[in-house]
């Protein structure tokens, strides 16, 4: 596989062709350019880390004020925020191609509003691993590195093949609650990446609603009876309380045999190139078991505590 990689970036590291590229984007348009796009901006971060693992990242001329990561990109120009990016910011870095996940309402007025000045931008979504695999593909076309987006699937495919083989020999699917935010309480659906992670590492999610979000009062949780409850800490959740200091959580399950845990927000919540990463951390922390050599946790991942 290493092999196979290191081939892919030798082969797309040629020079961009004449040739035109052409795909269907998650909105049904059809996204057309004459050769692949050399300025590139990302409206979604997780857009510009599948762009590095393409070897791509010097292709993105700006980015939004919320994302930093690839390290590389920290000093370029910021063109806003992901659902209100300064759309005369944008057009003068010339992009000829902005991407954006789709979503919410608001993350389609911006798309609109720079199709109406010529700029092309193609939208896609990835709610899950499979579609996730078909956004790298689609972007490694747009951008030249098809083969490197190719190698970069297989590999994350390989790796949650032998993540499923590992979790089939479990003896039991723990009860997972999933806090998209608190005090104003969010959970995962049993839609998106998040729901799937959950699965892939053999947790079942409490939540079963259809979407991708569920609101939440801390009287359900406590029905629920969560066995495992993991805390997302990031934007959308800065500075949540561990169980601990949750007078009306301390009776579940989870609380009460100590499996709580913080985990990264961006890691498990942006459908990018670490939503493996976040699978192979869950498994870890839900089946320790199943982790041949016992690891320190993730940076940014920590057991609930007081």
């Amino acid at each position: 596989m290493a092999l196979a990689l290191l081939l892919s970036f030798l082969v797309d590291a040629r020079p961009a062709c004449a040739a035109g590229v052409r795909i269907t984007d998650d909105t049904g348009q059809t996204i057309a350019l004459a050769r692949p796009a050399g300025r590139v901006i990302a409206l979604y971060g997780a857009f510009n880390e599948i762009m590095d693992g393409l070897g791509r990242a010097d292709a993105i001329v700006a980015r939004t004020d919320a994302d930093t990561s690839p390290a590389r990109i920290a000093n370029l120009p910021v063109i806003g925020t992901h659902m209100r990016p300064n759309i005369e910011a944008v057009l003068a870095q010339k992009p000829d191609l902005v991407l954006q996940m789709a979503g919410r309402k608001e993350a389609s007025l911006p798309v609109e509003a720079l199709k109406k000045h010529g700029v092309t931008v193609a939208v896609f979504r990835a709610e899950s691993f499979a579609e996730l695999f078909s956004v790298i593909r689609r972007v490694g076309a747009l951008t030249g590195a098809d083969r490197r987006a190719e190698a970069m699937v297989r590999g994350m495919e390989g790796r949650l093949a032998a993540l499923d083989a590992r979790v089939a020999t479990a003896k039991a699917r723990p009860r997972v609650f999933y806090e998209v935010r608190s005090p104003d309480m969010l959970a995962a659906g049993g839609a998106g990446i998040v729901a799937e992670i959950i699965r892939r590492a053999g947790g079942e999610n409490c939540v079963t609603d259809a979407g991708k979000f569920a609101r939440v009062s801390e009287e359900e949780i406590i029905r629920l009876a969560p066995e495992a409850y993991v805390i997302q800490r990031g934007p959308m959740n800065p500075a949540p309380l561990p169980l601990s200091k949750r007078l009306r959580l301390r009776t579940i399950p989870a609380a009460k045999t100590g499996r709580a845990w913080f985990v990264d927000e961006k890691k498990y919540a942006r459908p990018g190139p670490q939503s493996v990463d976040a699978a192979e951390e869950l498994v870890g922390l839900l089946h320790p078991e199943l982790v041949a050599t016992q690891q320190r946790p993730a940076k940014g991942t920590r057991k609930d505590v007081k």
